[in-house]
């Protein structure tokens, strides 16, 4: 199965259960270079597997998710572009792009951006809770994530790509969100989040995707990835207020300084959260979940 989460479609929510349920293994017993060696070895096995015939894009903000992915399929020598986008309101670029043109130039990607202004970002917002209302998945979080990766797709597509590499599924196998710093057992935690993706991340991607009749791949979903990555300890995975600590690590040796970015959430580095913000207040609400809404 190449990706966990898809078989003609999103699988059912049970079934997403038992298939994360039936990843748990023993703990590992090695030692952390050793890890590192092995966890290098699957992150790139899980980006081959999925490469296309034919140029790609890759969603790309210059995190270390997306900006691994790139590094990787320019390894493997494949012919790919990343896509970038963002609200700017003002003089100040949204941060994604910034660092998306930064990382693209140091490590040589090719690059394609957007800075939608705030009608464009209208367009784009409105079309994306029109495609999301249907799986009732049209409140702040979600369509300004989805937002996101509808504006980038269709960049991809004015461009002929219809195939794209996404970074989701990294946060929870090596415990990137604020969550797991706060959890008693950040082991579990990780657990929890990956069977909770079905209905937080899956449904709204995969309901994207279906609609803009395109096909995303997932490295970091990669059924051994997550079996290997989810028997590390999590003292590997946080350490001293850094997240995802071992991913950073072994991305080090191919992307230097990025390798450490401190990212945001798609919605706040990309500034389509403000996009949402500045349309609502313009349309005389006071609450952005009003404005989408009326949408």
């Amino acid at each position: 199965m190449q990706e966990l989460w898809e078989k003609n479609g999103l699988i059912k929510k049970r079934e997403w259960g038992t298939i994360i349920d039936d990843l748990r293994k023993e703990k590992y017993t090695g030692s952390k270079e050793d890890a590192k060696k092995e966890l290098r070895i699957l992150l790139l096995s899980a980006v081959r597997k999925r490469l296309p015939i034919g140029k790609f894009g890759i969603f790309f903000s210059g995190g270390v998710d997306s900006t691994f992915i790139a590094s990787a399929c320019t390894l493997l020598k494949a012919n790919f572009v990343c896509y970038t986008v963002g609200f700017q309101d003002g003089t100040k670029e949204p941060e994604d792009i910034i660092e998306a043109k930064r990382a693209a130039k140091m490590l040589g990607f090719e690059l394609r951006y957007k800075v939608f202004d705030v009608q464009e970002a209208k367009e784009i917002i409105t079309k994306t809770v029109s495609m999301l209302k249907n799986v009732d998945k049209t409140d702040v979080v979600n369509v300004g994530v989805g937002s996101v990766v509808v504006a980038a797709a269709m960049l991809g597509i004015d461009q002929g790509t219809n195939y794209f590499f996404s970074g989701l599924g990294s946060e929870e196998i090596f415990a990137g969100y604020e969550r797991h710093e706060k959890a008693k057992d950040v082991c579990e935690e990780c657990w929890s989040g990956l069977k909770n993706m079905w209905s937080r991340d899956l449904v709204r991607d995969c309901t994207l995707a279906k609609n803009l009749d395109i096909t995303v791949r997932t490295p970091f979903l990669d059924k051994e990835l997550i079996e290997f990555a989810m028997t590390l300890p999590s003292e590997w995975k946080l350490v001293d207020g850094k997240k995802k600590v071992i991913l950073r690590e072994v991305a080090e040796e191919f992307l230097g300084e990025f390798a450490w970015r401190k990212k945001k959430a798609a919605q706040y580095g990309s500034c389509f959260d403000k996009a949402i913000s500045k349309l609502a207040r313009m349309e005389g609400f006071k609450l952005k979940k009003d404005w989408l809404d009326r949408l």
